[in-house]
């Protein structure tokens, strides 16, 4: 048989009531409030700034379009920008890349132009024979 008294029963139901609210409490003020100082951790994250050195486009105009050495001077800097990317100096990267980019520009336009002349050319050559043999 099991005896409890009624005072024992008492003790503890009150207590196990007494804890409920105490984590009730708890639950409604939220995290302990402290005194000390709140500390934080930054971290800074560096993005990797592309920098486009145009190799192959410098190499496509010394094997192609080298008027005046165009591509192979865009070529040669091409090849500093790359070095100084390597390096880690960006700026000096983006300097010697929009000196390559000019240059690839230009002889890409002189191209260009010399090919439309070539055609206009040959256009205007077979015109003239073409009525030269009619006549």
């Amino acid at each position: 048989m099991s005896h409890t008294s009624p005072a024992f029963t008492h003790t503890c139901f009150s207590q196990s009531q007494d804890m409920i609210k105490e984590e009730h409490e708890v639950s409604m003020l939220g995290p302990p409030q402290t005194s000390t100082a709140v500390t934080s951790t930054v971290v800074n994250i560096h993005n990797e700034t592309t920098v486009p050195d145009h190799v192959v486009w410098s190499l496509f105009n010394t094997l192609f379009m080298n008027w005046f050495c165009l591509g192979f001077i865009a070529f040669a800097y091409s090849v500093k920008s790359r070095d100084r990317k390597m390096v880690g100096d960006v700026i000096g990267a983006q300097a010697f890349a929009s000196i390559a980019k000019c240059l690839n520009i230009s002889a890409l336009t002189i191209q260009l132009l010399v090919v439309l002349a070539v055609i206009i050319l040959v256009i205007v050559i077979f015109t003239a024979a073409r009525t030269r043999l009619l006549i």
